[in-house]
């Protein structure tokens, strides 16, 4: 038991003493640090003057933000299906428009999809009263084309609308060109473009971009947000108003063969005004045949257009309502470094440096490493 107490003692007075060893090491190194510190206030003035330079000559981040709400009728089977029986009189199938689509948060990642952020930067807007396309702008904010002067494939490469087709937006397809978009979609996804919902408990969705090019920023939130909510709509409403062209055309067709039946027994009647009384089989039994023929057309017609109207009041009920709330106006909101923010981050992160660099110099020099 002896035996024992004395070694816990060695180690107690053995774990003390690595203790003071320890602070009397750092006071070391302390003493040694205040004896750099001419070196290392001197780092820190000139990395005040470089966070000074950096704040004076770096361009301010522009944010332009659209905030709108997204009110999407959840469609039931109720209303819809007391109508397939009567649809099916003419093939059409009354379901939903595709109301699983983009349930929940879906929608946001609408907005950082290639094809919307490309058909976005091949909108033609109008900067100053000249017409150019957004990713021409993009290019000119961010002097690509200055990158690019030794490749000269580059320097001429062109999103002229010389290239659109009745209007489409979108170009015929060239590996150079669709490249170039690939890579400027992910730097917009990367560094500029911010899609988010504020409160997870509303339906408010918030787009920001945020850029050193103010009209660039606007100009781009508005196309997006408008491409993006058109897209949504027209999704969600695709079948429906597919079955309402369906419809239409058979009601049309329905009406014609109606009303071409009824001339046909006016047409009978008086292709024959001096009939033989014995020879009545002439004129009763073309027309009564048309009558007939325009009789059940026309209760065809009847169930038809009852369908064509209530598939249009599923349209209205199905489609998404999205209310815009705020859009960017000008002047855009403006983020910048201030000169003393960037004097005293430079004067402290090279003070730091400096130290660091004394530091391990001295380590090396002493263990001869």
């Amino acid at each position: 038991m002896n035996q024992e107490n004395i070694n816990n003692n060695v180690s107690s007075d053995s774990d003390e003493i690595t203790l003071k060893e320890l602070i009397l090491d750092i006071q070391e190194w302390w003493k040694y640090l205040l004896s750099k510190w001419l070196t290392i206030m001197i780092c820190g003035i000139i990395g005040g003057g470089l966070g000074l330079t950096y704040a004076h000559f770096k361009k301010p981040v522009y944010t332009a933000t659209t905030t709108f709400v997204l009110e999407d009728e959840k469609s039931g089977g109720g209303g819809l299906g007391s109508l397939a029986g009567l649809a099916s009189i003419a093939g059409v199938e009354l379901g939903g428009s595709g109301g699983g689509i983009f349930q929940g948060d879906n929608i946001l990642g609408l907005y950082k999809s290639r094809t919307m952020l490309q058909k976005t930067l091949l909108t033609q807007v109008e900067f100053n009263g000249k017409k150019e396309l957004l990713v021409d702008r993009y290019i000119d904010a961010n002097r690509l084309r200055e990158k690019w002067v030794d490749k000269t494939e580059l320097v001429n490469l062109k999103f002229n609308a010389d290239s659109l087709k009745d209007g489409e937006q979108f170009f015929k397809p060239n590996r150079l060109r669709d490249s170039i978009l690939g890579v400027i979609v992910i730097e917009l996804n990367k560094y500029y473009l911010s899609v988010t919902k504020p409160d997870k408990k509303l339906s408010a969705i918030q787009v920001d971009v945020s850029v050193q090019d103010e009209f660039f920023a606007k100009a781009f939130n508005n196309e997006l947000v408008k491409n993006v909510n058109e897209f949504y709509i027209n999704t969600k409403t695709k079948k429906t108003l597919k079955n309402i062209k369906i419809l239409q055309h058979k009601t049309d067709s329905v009406r014609a063969v109606m009303n071409g039946e009824i001339f046909t027994a006016v047409a009978v009647a008086d292709a024959t005004p001096n009939l033989n009384p014995t020879r009545q089989v002439q004129r009763v039994a073309p027309a009564q045949r048309a009558q007939f023929s325009a009789e059940t057309n026309k209760a065809i017609l009847a169930e038809m257009v009852k369908n064509l109207e209530m598939t249009k009041m599923s349209l209205l009920k199905e489609t998404p309502l999205i209310q815009v709330i705020d859009q960017p106006i000008f002047p855009l909101e403006k983020t910048k470094i201030s000169r003393l923010k960037g004097a005293v981050v430079g004067f402290v992160l090279l003070m730091m440096f400096a130290s660091m660099y004394l530091v391990t110099m001295r380590i090396l020099k002493r263990y001869k490493l």
